[in-house]
C-alpha cells in the first residue's frame, strides 16, 4: 500500500522510508536511494551490508521502464561513502552455497514414510538426515520447531500443521506471548491462537480474538507497542486468510483494521515529534554526494 501511494504521480507522497526489503524486487518510481545505515543486524550480529545487498537496494533507483530510467545513490552519514563506492565499484561475489527449506510436498513425501511421526518429528528427522550435494546446506529450523511442538498437540492436518509454523509471527512479541499463555500453555506464538481455534471450529472469526471500533491513537509508548501487536496479528489473519480462506472469512475486515493501525500509528509519531525538524533535513541534504547508479 505504502509502495502504490508513492508511485502514484497524483498523491502528495514523494518520500518512501523503508527497510532493506525495499530491493526485494519492489518496482518503484525513485529517482534517489539514500542509506541511513550501510549496517543491520542479521539475527546473530550486527554487520555490514554485502555487496550484493548494497547493490540490490541502490538499484531500486533508476530503472528500465520506469520514471526515471537514471538513478543517484549516497548515504546519510559519510563515514558510510567509502563503503557505498567500494561496492558499487566491486564484482559481485559468485554465490557458492545456497540454503534450502523443505517444502510441504517433500514434507508430505516423507510422512507417508513415517506416518507415526508428527510435524516436529518429520521436520527434525528430514534436517538431521537430508542429503544434500557440496553447494547447498539445510537452512535452520529452530524456530519452527519450536512451534511444530505446539501445533502437533492440536487435531490438524500435515498441511495446516505446515502453514501455521510457517507463519509470519513475531517471536519476541510480549502482547502476542501474552494471548497464548491463556490458550497453549505459555506458548509464545499468536498463531497457536489462531491454530486451537481453527481445530475446535474449522473457521476463525475475527471477531473472537479482536473488537473492531476499539482502535484509537496509543498516548503513550507502552500503548504503542500494544497496538504495533494488534497491528501484527491483524497481519497475521490477512497472511493465513489467503492460504485458508474458507477458515479466515473476514479478511477484508482484517485488512481494514490493519490499514487504521498504521494510520494511527503514524499519528502518534508525528504527535510525539518522531520526526527531524525540516530545516534540519535541509542542512543535511546540502551535503549528501550522490553517485550515479
Amino acid at each position: 500500500m505504502q509502495a502504490t501511494m508513492f508511485n502514484d504521480a497524483t498523491s502528495e507522497f514523494d518520500v518512501l522510508v523503508a527497510s532493506d526489503a525495499i530491493g526485494m524486487g519492489l518496482n518503484l518510481n525513485i529517482s534517489r536511494i539514500i542509506f541511513s545505515t550501510l549496517q543491520k543486524f542479521d539475527g546473530q550480529e550486527m554487520r555490514d551490508l554485502t555487496v550484493p545487498e548494497i547493490k540490490q537496494i541502490a538499484g531500486r533507483a533508476g530503472r528500465y521502464g520506469s520514471k526515471y530510467p537514471l538513478g543517484e545513490v549516497t548515504c546519510l552519514n559519510e563515514e558510510d561513502l567509502l563503503l557505498l563506492h567500494s561496492s558499487l565499484n566491486s564484482p559481485s561475489p559468485d554465490l557458492e552455497r545456497a540454503g534450502l527449506f523443505p517444502s510441504y510436498d517433500l514434507l508430505l513425501m516423507y510422512s507417508r514414510a513415517n506416518p507415526q511421526n508428527g510435524l516436529y518429528q518429520i521436520l527434525e528427522h528430514f534436517s538431521i538426515n537430508a542429503k544434500l550435494a557440496s553447494n547447498y546446506f539445510m537452512s535452520n529450523c529452530e524456530e519452527l520447531l519450536k512451534v511444530a511442538a505446539i501445533i502437533d498437540e492440536l487435531p490438524l492436518g500435515l498441511r495446516e500443521k505446515y502453514i501455521f509454523c510457517i507463519s509470519p509471527v513475531d517471536v519476541d512479541d510480549d502482547i502476542s506471548s501474552q494471548g497464548l499463555v491463556q490458550l497453549i500453555l505459555l506458548c509464545k506464538y499468536i498463531c497457536g491462537q489462531f491454530a486451537q481455534t481453527y481445530a475446535k471450529k474449522g473457521i476463525v472469526n475475527l471477531r473472537e480474538i479482536f473488537t473492531p471500533g476499539t482502535l484509537k491513537v496509543p498516548k503513550t509508548p507502552a500503548a504503542m507497542q500494544e497496538l504495533e501487536s494488534i497491528h501484527k496479528v491483524l497481519e497475521l489473519y490477512v497472511w493465513l486468510s489467503y492460504r485458508l480462506d474458507d477458515s479466515f472469512p473476514d479478511r477484508e475486515m482484517a485488512a481494514s483494521q490493519k490499514s487504521i493501525c498504521s494510520m494511527l500509528i503514524e499519528e502518534f509519531l508525528e504527535q510525539h515529534g518522531w520526526q527531524q525538524p525540516r530545516f534540519k533535513k535541509k542542512l543535511a541534504l546540502s551535503k549528501f554526494s550522490f553517485i550515479p547508479v
